[in-house]
């Protein structure tokens, strides 16, 4: 059974920081893509940031230079460290797995993380 699990959400202030964390069993982690998603009320999931299974990454323009994504492959864990948080960080975060060109994708819950003075 594969399960994806989201932690290290929570409430922080303008120029805070967080680090989200994912873990994912019952896949051969080291193999997949991993990517973390947000989701603002009203808006669309958007790509926040991703990591490939070779460790190349890749950010949306909006968080570029504040937030960092990395994993663990022995752990089965990716994380997002986010620095400098700005109120429209405001999101339910995801965390996806996915194998390649596959149809292979596995979400998590979310989990929230609200910016606010």
């Amino acid at each position: 059974q594969v399960r994806v699990v989201e932690s290290g959400g929570g409430l922080v202030q303008p120029g805070g920081s967080l680090r989200l964390s994912c873990v994912a069993s019952g896949i051969n982690f080291s193999i997949y893509a991993m990517g973390w998603y947000r989701q603002a009320p009203g808006a669309q999931r958007e790509l926040v940031a991703a990591i490939t299974s070779g460790g190349s990454t890749n950010y949306a323009d909006s968080v570029k230079g504040r937030f960092t994504i990395s994993r663990d492959n022995a752990k089965n864990t990716v994380y997002l460290q986010m620095n400098n948080l700005k109120p429209e960080d405001t999101a339910v975060y995801y965390c996806n797995a996915k194998l390649g060109r596959t149809v292979l994708s596995y979400w998590g819950q979310g989990t929230q993380v609200t910016v606010s003075s």
